[in-house]
């Protein structure tokens, strides 16, 4: 029991917040316009760059890749940029458990 505590406390919380993004983007409802937490949304403006990526995410992860390209361009850079992300965080964390 000792060894998961110690094994749980090496892992970075930035390798499990970019791993729940992921979960949480391929549990995302793409058809259903949900709370936003995007402030130029809440503000009333029309536009934003990044509205409407985790909804293409999500499309994108299905398949689906010109409805994804069509609601936003990035979705496939942004799955690129956090597995990549992902893939450092992992490779760090054995090497960091192999040579101290």
């Amino acid at each position: 029991m000792n060894e998961v505590k110690q094994w749980a406390k090496q892992i970075p919380l930035e390798l499990i917040f970019w791993i729940g993004s992921i979960a949480a983007i391929l549990t995302i409802n793409p058809e259903v316009e949900a709370f936003s937490l995007c402030p130029l949304h809440n503000l009333g403006f029309d536009w934003c760059p990044g509205c409407g990526l985790g909804r293409a995410m999500n499309i994108l992860a299905r398949g689906e890749f010109l409805a994804s390209w069509q609601l936003h361009p990035a979705a496939g850079l942004a799955y690129g940029a956090i597995f990549h992300r992902i893939w450092v965080l992992i490779k760090q964390l054995k090497h960091r458990a192999h040579y101290g």
